[in-house]
């Protein structure tokens, strides 16, 4: 098949979509698939590059010339709005590469709606997190699980999250175009349960299948020297958090709970920076390593040397990329009863799950692993058993699988 991606980040962007997308995209690829990836444009990259049998193309946008528009100079957002600039640059793509399917992913779609009805190519969108139905694409209001869409909620938040400008146009855009992806779409591919259920698909009766995120089959294999990474990591066995420093990811949950707790392993937190509710790491308490920016290789050898996988969320994770990878090198999770986390950790079984947003409970269940070594042992052969069903072999044949029935359709 040829397959055009459409995402509006993709590597050396980090970010666990990006990431999934690649992996997809490498995995189809190796599997006699032709793949295109079309995603915008980022200062210093190269507009046009072939990466482990992959195209790319990275396209310029009307909005990226205008740079005000944008919190993150080096992650400018696709618009919640066809984006003249993209739209021309698809419509370019298609007519040069043919694809027989489209499988896009975030507000990359808009761009690609107005070309929908002309090219006759069938749509799958992906959903990855909730930006089919909130402007900030986390169902979270005011720091907390967000029960659904409002207009007495969603304008607010948007500005809140954009700016009164910007916040008031993504809205209102965002729910017009919200109608032709409806029409637009051929199948809806959720990630998880709680997307599908936070997205509303399971209410409006849209046509959507239910299709994991992925880990790679060898993924518990040591790949690459990062011994300058590694020589951060305490000498002693610790536990490991890895993920953006964000209010939504419980991180300061997690420092309140590991102040409460004496005589316990170090705590190492690998991840970096947001503009979205960010957590002071610094001034933390005693034993905590604060580390930013690794490559991915890097993070999987420092889970390989931790001892409990942290992942103490306080929104609902649309899937939780790494718990599988935590779990990969046979590490016990500790994670938040909420979203996809509730789903992929098995309570009692692959790790414990806690109430999120309580610190009591989460300093409880660190205590009670930390002082068992076979319950964090089993727990963690278990999690390894477990990972096959989310492994690349097991789930990319089901994304083949939905592609040949929508060309048939």
């Amino acid at each position: 098949m040829r397959i055009l991606m459409l995402a509006q980040f993709y590597p050396p962007i980090i970010g666990g979509e990006e990431r999934f997308v690649r992996d997809l995209s490498v995995e189809l690829v190796a599997r006699g698939h032709e793949v295109v990836v079309a995603t915008l444009w980022q200062k210093g990259l190269k507009e046009f590059e072939i990466e482990k049998g992959v195209r790319i193309y990275r396209v310029h946008s009307l909005m990226e010339r205008l740079p005000f528009l944008h919190s993150d100079e080096g992650r400018r957002h696709a618009p919640s709005f066809p984006d003249p600039g993209v739209t021309l640059a698809l419509r370019k793509i298609v007519a040069a590469e043919k694809p027989e399917i489209v499988h896009a992913f975030n507000w990359m779609v808009h761009s690609y709606l107005p070309l929908k009805a002309m090219s006759k190519v069938p749509l799958v969108l992906s959903l990855c997190d909730y930006s089919f139905n909130c402007v900030t694409k986390k169902l979270v209001y005011k720091d907390a699980p967000c029960s659904g869409p409002s207009i007495t909620k969603c304008p607010g938040c948007a500005v809140e999250h954009y700016g009164w400008a910007i916040g008031t146009v993504t809205v209102t855009t965002n729910q017009i175009s919200g109608w032709f992806e409806k029409l637009a779409v051929d199948m809806f591919l959720p990630v998880s349960t709680a997307v599908a259920i936070g997205t509303g698909l399971t209410s409006k009766k849209l046509p959507y299948r239910v299709l994991p995120n992925f880990v790679a089959d060898n993924i518990a294999e040591a790949q690459g020297d990062f011994e300058q990474y590694l020589a951060q990591l305490p000498n002693e066995p610790y536990m490991m958090y890895a993920g953006a420093f964000g209010r939504y990811k419980g991180l300061d949950v997690l420092f309140e709970a590991y102040g409460k707790l004496q005589n316990i392993p170090p705590l190492v937190v690998i991840g970096y920076d947001t503009n979205e509710s960010p957590v002071q790491t610094v001034n933390l308490p005693e034993n905590v390593r604060v580390l930013k920016n690794w490559p991915n290789n890097a993070v999987m050898e420092a889970w390989r040397r931790s001892s409990i996988a942290l992942v103490p969320s306080v929104w609902a994770e649309p899937f939780g990329i790494v718990v599988l990878e935590a779990m990969a090198t046979g590490r016990p999770v500790i994670a938040s009863r909420i979203g996809a986390l509730s789903d992929i950790v098995l309570d009692g079984e692959t790790g414990l799950l806690v109430t999120p947003d309580s610190a009591t409970e989460l300093s409880q269940a660190i205590e009670r692993l930390v002082g068992d070594p076979a319950l964090r042992e089993q727990m963690g052969q278990a999690g390894r058993q477990r990972l096959a069903e989310f492994k690349a072999s097991s789930v990319v044949p089901c994304y083949e699988e939905v592609y040949h029935e929508m060309i048939r359709r």
